[in-house]
């Protein structure tokens, strides 16, 4: 069960999961409970849940909606990967999807597909609307940094540390590292 805030009351979610447990034959092994938003990955009841369900500890999941497992579709698709591959079957009361069944596990094949198509989508929209911007002659990407690579040369070559010069000209440790090492001559050859 989950509810998004901490003036909600989950006891509605429970009473017709107590039901359709009864109705089914199942046995309350133990009720898992979060009082956060469903948009967050991690929720201490869903973590706790999911360990008890690597570890065997039940055979069925009854959620009392989709949503109350994650927000996101990808989110519901590893959890519901997860339980499968585990063995543990998925029932969702008001959305009657049982993955125990094989109509259940069609939904959420083709949920998965779904998902899928959406995400392949919104990867090709991006590629082109980079494509377009490159043939418009737009920069892609961050801009690159404008620096006094001969004053940060003569700063490191008069002992300054990195983290000094970092600080002195607004960048990080590495970015002076790259240039101290990138600019540096190469050093002489001892031929014999």
């Amino acid at each position: 069960m989950r509810v998004s805030s901490l003036d909600q009351h989950p006891e509605t979610q429970l009473l017709d999961l107590r039901q359709m447990a009864a109705q089914r034959g199942y046995e309350f092994v133990h009720e898992y409970t979060d009082r956060i938003s469903g948009a967050k990955a991690r929720r201490p009841g869903l973590d706790e849940l999911m360990r008890d369900a690597r570890r065997g500890r039940f055979d069925v999941v009854l959620v009392w909606a989709s949503d109350r497992i994650a927000r996101s579709v990808k989110h519901f698709l590893e959890v519901l990967d997860e339980l499968n591959h585990l063995g543990i079957e998925f029932v969702s009361f008001r959305e009657q999807i049982d993955t125990g069944g094989p109509l259940g596990r069609a939904i959420v094949v083709i949920i998965g597909a779904i998902a899928e198509l959406e995400r392949n989508l919104i990867i090709e929209r991006v590629r082109t609307g980079m494509r377009r911007a490159k043939l418009e002659g737009r920069h892609i990407g961050r801009q690159p940094l404008d620096l006094d690579r001969e004053v940060i040369q003569r700063d490191h070559r008069r002992g300054c540390s990195l983290g000094q010069i970092a600080r002195e000209h607004g960048v990080s440790r590495a970015t002076v590292h790259r240039v101290v090492h990138e600019d540096a001559p190469a050093p002489q050859k001892q031929v014999a």
